[in-house]
């Protein structure tokens, strides 16, 4: 199976703040891999690093496309794109124009082309057609997510990295987005997954990883690691439901007691 992501002792630190230490991650093409953990694990650091958001240490190679590490704008002309957690969309512009700006660097392909594009992504999110004259500002947590999303796939990526899709969302909203991410693997993308809710990012990952304290404390298949006890006591709960699974902060100051 074909790898898209490596990192091998990976490492993320701010000034003398170690946020990730030799951290080691394989993302393989046609799989959810998911990276769970509390707050302050260093999830965040980690994705903003493999894009190149943040300087980092160690090796990261995206074996498909090799140039791709040179900078941020190599890994998007490659077919990477992060969702971030904050969202960054354009509030005072449309929904139609936020979407067109993530086939920003196809724009030589032409109007038709990123038509199309929007037209895949309208299927996916018909809400987002409903309100494609909308100011993006106006719209719900919920809706914002899907744009912020739908403009990540106006690129038609390859990988692509969502930083806690489900954040802030109602229980609703979060069923709805963990559908959208089953159906683009089931149509290709591979998908590193960043996500707090970690009963509803072991549900449909094929690979895990439990990061804590800037380290990884456990990986493999991501059934697997479900059904560890050690995780089910600290991150999914005995008789915990989805939407406590699901509230910011959860799953916060716990420590596995796991060697890396």
């Amino acid at each position: 199976m074909t790898t898209l992501l490596k990192l091998s002792n990976f490492s993320v630190r701010y000034h003398r703040v170690i946020a990730l230490d030799r951290v080691s991650l394989e993302v393989r093409e046609g799989e959810v891999t998911t990276v769970i953990g509390p707050n302050g694990a260093g999830k965040t650091s980690l994705v903003n690093a493999v894009m190149g958001l943040h300087p980092s240490d160690g090796e990261l190679s995206f074996p498909f496309a090799r140039d791709a590490a040179r900078s941020t704008e190599a890994r998007v002309r490659a077919g990477i794109a992060l969702v971030p957690e904050t969202r960054d969309l354009f509030g005072p512009m449309t929904v139609a124009d936020n979407l067109r700006l993530g086939a920003y660097v196809h724009r030589n392909l032409g109007t038709r082309d990123a038509d199309a594009r929007m037209k895949a992504v309208f299927a996916q999110f018909p809400r987002l057609e409903e309100r494609r004259k909308q100011l993006a500002q106006t719209l719900s947590g919920g809706e914002r997510q899907m744009l912020a999303l739908g403009r990540a796939l106006m690129l038609r990526p390859r990988l692509l990295l969502l930083d806690e899709p489900s954040l802030g969302l109602a229980p609703l909203i979060v069923a709805e987005i963990f559908r959208v991410i089953e159906r683009l693997r089931a149509d290709g993308v591979s998908i590193l997954l960043i996500e707090q809710n970690a009963r509803a990012a072991l549900k449909i990952a094929d690979r895990a990883y439990v990061l804590e304290n800037g380290t990884v404390q456990l990986e493999g298949a991501a059934s697997e690691i479900a059904a560890d006890p050690r995780v089910v006591a600290s991150y999914l709960g005995l008789g915990a439901s989805s939407a406590d699974s699901a509230r910011p902060g959860a799953a916060a100051n716990i420590s596995m007691g796991v060697s890396a």
